[in-house]
């Protein structure tokens, strides 16, 4: 396996003992639904909410927090994901948390674990995409930025 997928791996790993440290069940890790995927699905201690997380582990933070790599793009196919996931299993019952799990490190250095809570939403990234689409009308425009 490429060092990449390793480093991938160890993090999934970290960021799945970290939900499980605050009493979180993990229910699946690596649940893929066509060539979409959800690296961690959990459900609180309280069985009300089913949090979705994305995990991006990176070595360093050279570039930046590890979790702006997750795009508009990324965040639909999550999304996707998740919707298929809870039709699945029938779990329309419970409410539905998008999180992000940063981890920046290695396992042979120390390393840092940033949970971001409700990192996006459905309504907030059909917004973002409502915005993209009308500032590409107006590039579009003679005379227009």
């Amino acid at each position: 396996m490429a060092l990449h997928n390793d480093i991938g791996k160890w993090g999934e790993d970290l960021a799945a003992q970290y939900l499980e440290q605050k009493g979180w069940y993990i229910r699946h890790r690596d649940w893929r639904f066509g060539h979409r995927d959800i690296d961690i699905v959990a459900i609180d201690e309280d069985a009300t909410t089913l949090l979705i997380v994305e995990v991006k582990t990176r070595t360093t933070d050279e570039f930046g927090d590890p979790d702006l790599s997750v795009d508009l793009e990324k965040r639909n196919s999550v999304i996707k994901a998740a919707s298929a996931y809870v039709n699945s299993f029938s779990l329309d019952n419970l409410e539905l948390r998008y999180d992000t799990i940063s981890v920046i490190g290695t396992p042979d250095t120390t390393h840092e674990i940033i949970h971001k809570e409700n990192a996006f939403n459905v309504v907030s990234n059909h917004y973002y995409r409502v915005k993209q689409r009308k500032a590409a009308h107006y590039r579009k425009r003679p005379g227009c930025w």
